[in-house]
């Protein structure tokens, strides 16, 4: 991927907002082999600062800055809380508490690098909900983070019982198929398999506003493809129960 083929949402002489598609690294992993959005822009700009980060398989806003000044000010913002980020994300089954508040404390696993969890030493971290639209099985889920803890939705998903789809860490990890939706769905003559309708975490990062030299920045990024069949198919196949 090239810089030309990015989605950019937003840009000034101080800051880039770029709808990040799943499957790309925001910053380079520790193995250094795929390639990462922050090198994308580093070919495009001398110097790019990393302000926050977001999971490789989940898609959506994701704000870099141009300059130290710039994401300085930034950091303190989001350590801060002045910077609004809200997300949507399709989860298991149907949630009986259609909004609501989930506050635990969290931290690493002792020894599975990389995953989260609930531990009363951990710390703090904070998550508000909607649901948007329950299709039975599934719930289209927006929600709004107030802290910027790692993995803060996939595991507070978890915690209250409906993980995100198709995630391997925190869920059952299978991907979704269309086979699960429509029921009168016949595989194609030509096809030995089913191809999954989405089969990465259904999670999109869909808004950040802020304040910025007294002006509102209200960046969003739609969902993309995958996410939009996915809906599609469960507003034609099942019926919503609100």
């Amino acid at each position: 991927m090239k810089f030309k083929d990015l989605d950019i949402i937003f840009e000034n002489k101080e800051i880039i907002a770029i709808n990040k598609p799943a499957g790309l690294f925001s910053v380079p992993d520790r193995f250094g082999v795929e390639i990462s959005l922050k090198q994308i822009l580093e070919e495009k700009f001398e110097k790019i600062f990393v302000v926050h980060r977001l999971d490789k398989d989940t898609s959506g806003v994701i704000l870099f800055a141009k300059d130290a000044p710039t994401h300085k000010a930034l950091n303190e913002m989001f350590e801060q809380r002045k910077i609004e980020k809200y997300y949507v994300g399709l989860v298991i089954g149907s949630l009986y508490n259609k909004e609501g508040r989930i506050e635990v404390k969290m931290q690493e696993h002792s020894f599975k690098k990389g995953e989260m969890i609930v531990n009363p030493n951990g710390k703090l971290s904070l998550t508000t909900y909607q649901v948007l639209n329950d299709y039975k099985h599934f719930s289209w889920v927006k929600f709004q983070i107030h802290t910027g803890r790692t993995h803060q939705i996939r595991l507070h998903a978890k915690h209250i019982g409906h993980p995100l789809v198709c995630d391997d860490l925190y869920g059952d990890g299978k991907p979704i198929l269309l086979s699960q939706i429509k029921s009168k769905y016949k595989l194609s003559k030509n096809s030995l398999e089913e191809t999954p309708i989405l089969n990465r975490v259904g999670l999109h990062a869909y808004q950040l506003i802020f304040d910025w030299n007294d002006k509102k920045i209200d960046l969003v990024a739609e969902p993309p493809k995958d996410l939009r069949a996915l809906l599609q198919q469960l507003e034609k196949n099942v019926k919503v129960k609100f």
